[in-house]
């Protein structure tokens, strides 16, 4: 039996009135996923549980089969591990953001998309200028970075991720509670340090945002997982251009699948994530490719590219994927998004993502497109996300 996962994350989204009262997966071209809906089963699944915030972190948790409830201890552990991030017992690790800070303002979480070339330069003034002993930077892609913290005094701030406040003030969503004070030093010192440096300088002579501060949450100690073929009893791969789905599959024992031209965002070349996912299945049990294009467009609040991403997800990588399946004799496919991230937010919401699962012996037929609304209306429902890839992997799901 083979099994493909397909997550085009953050694809979910509201009505909205310029779409005529239609939702971006409404207004898009999308025969393959139509396909699998309509001839499988299609529900919602909950990925967010109660009290988590909505994240990819703990929706990702959940679409792989583990309770974030038993498991989840912050977002920059599970990426720090895919940069090669050895962490100690006490090692607190964090979300080191590149972001644009206009008077006092967060005007862009992402710096303009800052280049990795960048990044890992800004990376090294700041391990230059700020780190210390318990202090240490390391450099991801573009503005998602990591910061080791290892000293005495506890951490336990609560953090905003910066995607959730764009346009509003960073005095007022600033970190708060014990240890909040050592972060935020090292956000307002990295603001004085690199608001009038030359990459910053270079980046506003071209008309691009400057990544003039750090912006610091998702912390968190080193988690244990159980690695998936020993809950399972199948072997895993991921194709993923961001850290945090490599880093959780270096937890769960799967192999990261490098696919040049992977960027994580709007640019990223479809055609090849598909072609390596199609080799990957040849030696993998499940593969799971992760987009994270239509997040960074919901993110952008832009209407037009989040349709154009979810349509090529859909004709590049949904539809060569769902043939080199049907070549095999069993096989089972899910899409779905990870989480909500609508255009009229720009931000995350824990709302129970649509679901459509297909197989070489799917018997149930939803005879529905894959949309929001019609995942609502078939009755089927997986109110604990985590048991969703039991089921499909079983495919005891009806």
């Amino acid at each position: 039996m083979k099994f493909c996962v397909i997550i085009p994350d953050g694809m979910a989204d509201y009505k909205l009135d310029k779409l005529s009262g239609r939702t971006p997966m409404d207004a898009a071209r999308t025969p393959n996923m139509d396909n699998i809906s309509s001839n499988g089963v299609m529900g919602l699944v909950n990925t967010i549980p109660k009290k988590f915030s909505p994240g990819s972190d703990v929706a990702c948790l959940s679409v792989l089969g583990y309770n974030p409830e038993d498991c989840y201890t912050g977002r920059a552990p599970l990426e720090s591990v895919s940069l090669g991030i050895e962490l100690g017992e006490n090692d607190l690790a964090v979300r080191c953001n590149l972001i644009t800070a206009t008077d006092g303002i967060l005007t862009d979480f992402s710096a303009g998309h800052v280049s990795d070339k960048e990044a890992t330069l800004i990376m090294s003034i700041l391990n230059e200028k700020l780190a210390g002993r318990d202090v240490k930077f390391y450099a991801g892609t573009s503005y998602r970075n990591i910061m080791i913290y290892s000293g005495s005094d506890a951490i336990e701030a609560k953090c905003i991720p910066p995607h959730d406040i764009i346009g509003k003030s960073i005095t007022k969503n600033l970190p708060k509670g014990k240890g909040s004070e050592i972060l935020f030093e090292l956000m307002r010192d990295s603001f004085h340090l690199l608001e009038n440096h030359e990459v910053n300088a270079v980046r506003t002579d071209l008309g691009e945002n400057p990544a003039n501060m750090i912006w610091l949450w998702g912390q968190g100690k080193r988690p244990t997982l159980t690695p998936f073929e020993e809950l399972y009893g199948i072997s895993g791969a991921v194709i993923t251009g961001v850290d945090l789905l490599r880093g959780l599959a270096t937890y769960i024992g799967w192999n990261i699948i490098e696919v040049p031209g992977a960027t994580a965002y709007l640019d990223t070349d479809y055609d090849a994530k598909a072609q390596y996912a199609i080799e990957a299945l040849e030696t993998h049990d499940l593969v799971l490719v992760h987009i994270e294009a239509p997040d960074e467009a919901g993110h952008e609040g832009n209407t037009h590219e989040k349709i154009r991403a979810i349509e090529n997800i859909d004709k590049k990588i949904v539809g060569p994927v769902l043939d080199a399946l049907n070549k095999y004799d069993d096989f089972r496919i899910l899409v779905l998004p990870d989480h909500y991230t609508p255009i009229s937010k720009r931000t995350h919401t824990s709302d129970p993502v649509p679901f459509a699962i297909y197989g070489s012996n799917s018997e149930n037929k939803s005879n529905l497109a894959f949309s929001e609304l019609n995942a609502g209306q078939t009755g089927v429902k997986v109110k604990k996300g985590h048991e969703l890839m039991g089921q499909f992997i079983e495919g005891k799901i009806s």
